[in-house]
């Protein structure tokens, strides 16, 4: 499937759904750019993909986006950086990280654990 993207067509590799219930998106070229900055996250599509679906976490971006946090093994993280929008949305970028405290100075969105 084909999706246009500020004028140009990307492939569809996959979508998953936020905790808002808006489908977001994840083209080829989002891929791409994802493996080729993070090399660490080539294998771990489907972990990109749990993050958003399934974060522990989520704080509001300096621009409006979502961060989606997920632990993948103790003391490392996976960040999902997306937008939604009214309809639907889409991966911007991701990465791993062990450094949590920053985040967690970012506006908490929502959480997993109960207060």
């Amino acid at each position: 499937m084909a999706v246009t993207v500020e004028g140009r067509t990307q492939r569809l590799l996959d979508r998953t759904t936020s905790k808002h219930g808006i489908p977001i998106r994840l083209t080829d070229e989002r891929w791409a750019h994802i493996t080729e900055e993070h090399a660490e996250l080539a294998g771990l599509r489907q972990e990109v993909l749990a993050t958003i679906d399934e974060p522990e976490r989520i704080y509001l971006g300096h621009a409006g986006e979502r961060l989606a946090v997920r632990e993948l093994e103790a003391g490392k993280y996976v960040v999902v950086v997306y937008r939604e929008q009214e309809a639907d949305g889409f991966i911007i970028t991701a990465f791993l990280t062990r450094r949590i405290q920053y985040l967690e100075r970012r506006e908490q969105l929502w959480t997993s654990r109960p207060s």
